[in-house]
């Protein structure tokens, strides 16, 4: 992306490029002092079966995968059979690797144990719908998600049929489930696409606060709080009955310009944000958690740039708020620069076009940060409700 100039009353009056990110402010299920009451509450080993898949409410753990498989190539009965055959397969080797047990054809049932709160989470993508022949089970806005004008997609990072989200606190644990998952389903479907991602360990960081981006910047402030979840995360099954307890999910691959954010001194990364650094507080308040004064002004100049991403993240009404619960990727450079680092974005809503899609249009708009971010992937995901002891994720879709 061309940057365009910068300068310090450039931003103060207006003017702006486009980001995908995600901050804003107010209350959120993660903010600190939840988070630090789920960090302390929270057990080592993770249910597996419920009423809503782990691994979306779930305490964040530190380490993630986000792995996109492909169905291979089948009539339409043979690839419904064979997603309903993943799907089994996958619930079956979750449902124990969860809870310390090795599965069933675990080559190396030594590393099922400890869990360090292992959560796998399954989506499936809009092409999956199409390949089964179940496109009018695939709720709209998840099918007809937009590409945004700042968007510069590689497609190395985009689509999928289906979705596996693995995350624990332990690498070595995402790792060997990874690959169990995997192994399992190699008749059935091939890997896409893999993003691993990173967040502060709960050991080092006990009071679970919001977590940090590579950039320094506190990510995910923002979210719905648990009173809300139920209008705005899971889905009530009013138009897709079978989506009951589900959720969907859009996940950004966000890459930073660290270099260039290196060349902005602290005062003017503060106004691109609209936020302390040191603190997260917005520049019109004291903590975090306060809510942005978008007039206050001071000798006429507004305190928070219209620009700024605080200001057009924010949401313009409750039911544009969405969970964020992003993770850092820090990659090998790619030729010719010298960092490929970013953000595994995961945003997750009971409806696409009414809650991100009317906020990533602001960003795209106007938002003056992302003169140093670009996202770069692009996939959406439906994700089934949970499952039950003698059923599997995706039975109420799939019989």
């Amino acid at each position: 992306m061309t940057r365009r100039s910068f300068s310090r009353r450039g931003l103060i009056v207006g003017g702006g490029a486009a980001a995908a990110l995600t901050a804003g402010a107010g209350l959120s299920a993660w903010s600190a002092q939840s988070e630090a009451a789920r960090a302390q509450s929270a057990p080592a080993v993770e249910p597996f079966y419920g009423e809503h898949q782990a691994g979306i409410t779930t305490s964040p753990q530190s380490h993630a995968l986000f792995l996109a498989l492909d169905l291979l190539p089948a009539p339409e009965q043979t690839a419904r059979e064979n997603l309903r055959s993943v799907l089994r397969l996958w619930t079956t080797d979750a449902a124990r690797l969860t809870q310390g047990l090795p599965a069933l054809a675990d080559t190396e049932p030594e590393l099922a144990t400890p869990t360090a709160r292992l959560t796998v989470t399954a989506g499936l993508g809009p092409s999956a719908f199409t390949k089964a022949g179940l496109a009018d089970k695939c709720p709209t806005s998840a099918s007809d998600f937009p590409t945004f004008s700042t968007d510069r997609l590689d497609k190395r990072w985009c689509g999928g049929d289906l979705l596996l989200q693995i995350c624990a606190d332990d690498m070595l644990l995402v790792t060997h489930a990874a690959r169990v998952l995997l192994k399992n389903v190699r008749s059935l479907a091939t890997e896409r696409w893999r993003q691993t991602g990173f967040r502060t360990p709960r050991a080092e960081d006990p009071s679970g606060g919001t977590m940090r981006n590579l950039m320094g910047q506190v990510d995910g402030t923002v979210n719905p709080s648990t009173a809300e979840l139920d209008s705005l995360l899971w889905h009530q099954g009013d138009d897709h009955e079978w989506l009951r307890g589900g959720t969907l999910l859009v996940l950004r691959r966000i890459t930073m310009d660290l270099d260039g954010w290196d060349q902005l001194d602290g005062k003017l990364r503060d106004l691109v944000m609209g936020r302390r650094a040191d603190n997260g507080a917005p520049l019109s308040g004291e903590k975090e958690s306060d809510e942005p004064d978008l007039e206050m002004n001071r000798g006429g100049i507004p305190v928070i740039p219209a620009t700024a991403h605080i200001a057009l993240a924010r949401h313009r009404n409750p039911h544009e708020k969405f969970l964020r619960r992003p993770y850092n990727f820090d990659d090998a450079p790619l030729p010719g620069t010298s960092s490929n680092s970013g953000l595994v974005f995961a945003a997750y809503q009971r409806d696409i076009a009414t809650q991100f899609v009317p906020v990533q249009r602001r960003l795209a708009e106007r938002d003056e940060f992302n003169q140093w971010n670009t996202a770069v992937g692009s996939a959406v995901f439906v994700m089934p409700p949970g499952a039950t002891e003698d059923g599997y994720l995706g039975r109420s879709l799939l019989g």
